[in-house]
């Protein structure tokens, strides 16, 4: 079960060496050289704060790139202003690869540098001091649960990925077989320590009940929709297989805002280490790199308090859905149309397959036909808009955004991004039951989410159009791959899999188109396939 996104070239974790240019030699990142970071005159803004003023408020699940991009820094901001200087993060580490980010932020003493990337080539650089402390669970268990029943901490927060709920994404039921989680379910209180999120946090919250502490928030940060009501439905499925009484508590107790997240933030890479060294005069083991836009609505459920976020530019709202619905089926699902389709054309950075006008028609095409429509108005966004900025961040070839990020863990993404859209649009009704302005139809337009799944299947194939090997990084590799693989002898092969796409292979309107596309893909290659398409006005292959 995926905790968080490992980044690639972590042991990068390394210190870079170099000289600093004119600028002066290199300087370790930790706190004691702070203020000669401050003084160097590279413009990096470092925190105004006494580090040892913070306490530990939240804890956080999947310290990665994104969440030190997005949620660190809402807190970082307040901190810079004297404020929420108890809402201290405690990163919190499961798995074998965060060993990395471990020796990275201890040796830093929870600082890194994030350098936000405008599309105009210029940058910003700061110093985040919002992270107090960062816990490898496997060092030391106790620890962790020490750290989550402390009264002090009243928001856990979550960015495990979409994998890491442990869900069925098609009947959205918490998969308790999974080894680890039963491995947790069997486990005696006080016995084998936890390996899971569902362990820790629920072992966490039965020990604050016993204590009579107040139990914490749990605030999910991932790209699911609901993600807020499926961390309820996981977690609390969870208490209940473990305890029924414990279950029932948490049912009654604890509370799980809904929220959407949005900030593009690629691996970092060695190439961004040696830059904050060279243009920054800092050596930081893990930077962050992240485009300059950023957006976080937040649902106010927090009865325990929480900081003021509203105050940093976060949109704290009563209903989520709108914002998480525009975000996940625009921009989420349309990284999933670029990501196959300009891989197996050739290109590997997002902003190239952007800047090409073909592809970029292709998102736009996807965005206004088939997504738009199962929209609900979203207070505040004017759509149009808000889609030409989407084709905008896409373009910014400063952040350098891999399409083999994109590729990676599809089984997770587009049956919960993607799938969605098609469900709505196959069934009677679609656009006048999504408010759209325009004639009602009887089914919405499938063509384009049909043709995005069809060139997942054969990038699952594993090889591209040059003949060249793909690296399929995804938690179900072998069950996708082996599916490819039988393209030949059945069309539909890759579509039968009930846990991804439900019952898509048995509706016709949806696989007639399917078939065209990835027939197309096989012959034709993905850039032919989307000049037929644009030539057909974005409405069929067939």
């Amino acid at each position: 079960m995926s905790q968080s996104h490992p980044e690639q070239n972590a042991a990068g974790a390394t210190r870079a060496a170099v000289d600093g240019g004119a600028g002066g030699a290199v300087v370790d990142l930790n706190a004691q050289n702070l203020p000669s970071i401050g003084a160097n005159g590279r413009g990096v803004q470092t925190p105004a704060f006494a580090l040892d003023a913070r306490s530990v408020g939240v804890v956080h699940f999947g310290v990665g790139g994104f969440h030190r991009a997005h949620q660190a820094l809402y807190l970082d901001r307040l901190m810079q202003q004297g404020r929420a200087l108890d809402w201290g993060i405690c990163g919190v580490g499961l798995m074998p690869h965060d060993a990395a980010m471990r020796d990275a932020l201890t040796a830093q003493d929870g600082l890194y540098t994030l350098v936000e990337k405008s599309p105009d080539g210029t940058r910003a650089a700061r110093v985040v001091g919002s992270v107090v402390e960062y816990l490898y669970a496997p060092d030391g268990p106790e620890a962790v649960l020490a750290r989550l029943t402390d009264p002090g901490v009243r928001i856990v927060s979550l960015t495990v990925t979409e994998g890491g709920y442990n869900y069925n994404p098609r009947t959205g039921e918490f998969l308790a077989e999974t080894p680890a989680v039963a491995a947790d379910l069997a486990a005696e209180p006080g016995g084998e320590a936890p390996r899971t999120t569902f362990g820790y946090i629920t072992e966490a919250l039965r020990r604050r009940r016993a204590a009579g502490t107040a139990p914490f928030t749990v605030m999910s940060c991932d790209n699911i929709q609901g993600n807020g009501h499926l961390a309820q439905k996981v977690f609390t499925a969870f208490a209940d297989l473990k305890d029924p009484e414990l279950g029932a508590w948490v049912r009654e107790n604890v509370r799980f805002p809904n929220s959407m997240v949005d900030r593009i933030t690629p691996v970092t890479t060695d190439a961004d280490r040696e830059a904050v060294a060279a243009e920054y005069g800092i050596g930081d083991r893990w930077p962050v790199v992240c485009e300059d836009f950023i957006q976080w609505v937040l649902e106010d459920d927090f009865p325990t308090g929480r900081p003021p976020f509203e105050e940093v530019g976060v949109q704290v709202v009563d209903d989520v859905e709108p914002y998480e619905l525009m975000k996940l089926r625009l921009l989420n699902a349309t990284h999933q149309a670029m990501a196959y389709t300009g891989r197996l054309a050739g290109y590997r950075y997002a902003h190239e397959a952007t800047q090409d006008p073909l592809f970029a028609e292709f998102f736009a095409a996807y965005m206004d036909r088939e997504a738009t429509p199962t929209l609900r108005p979203v207070p505040g966004i004017d759509l149009d808009a808000y889609k030409r900025q989407l084709l905008e961040r896409f373009s910014n070839e400063q952040v350098r955004d891999t399409l083999a990020r994109l590729c990676a863990e599809s089984s997770d993404r587009i049956p919960t991004w993607l799938v969605p859209v098609i469900v709505h649009n196959l069934a009677a009704g679609g656009r006048e039951q999504a408010g759209y302005d325009g004639a009602a139809t009887a089914r919405g337009p499938v063509a384009l989410s049909a043709a995005i799944v069809a060139s997942w299947a054969r990038y699952a194939e594993g090889v591209d159009e040059a003949g060249e090997p793909i690296e399929v990084v995804d938690r179900l590799k072998d069950r996708v791959m082996a599916a490819a693989a039988k393209q030949d002898e059945d069309d539909l092969a890759f579509l039968r899999d009930p846990e991804l796409f439900g019952d898509l292979a048995e509706h016709e309107e949806f696989t007639r188109h399917y078939v065209a596309a990835l027939r197309s893909f096989k012959t034709a290659g993905s850039r032919a396939t989307l000049e037929v398409l644009r030539d057909s006005g974005w409405s069929t292959l067939v």
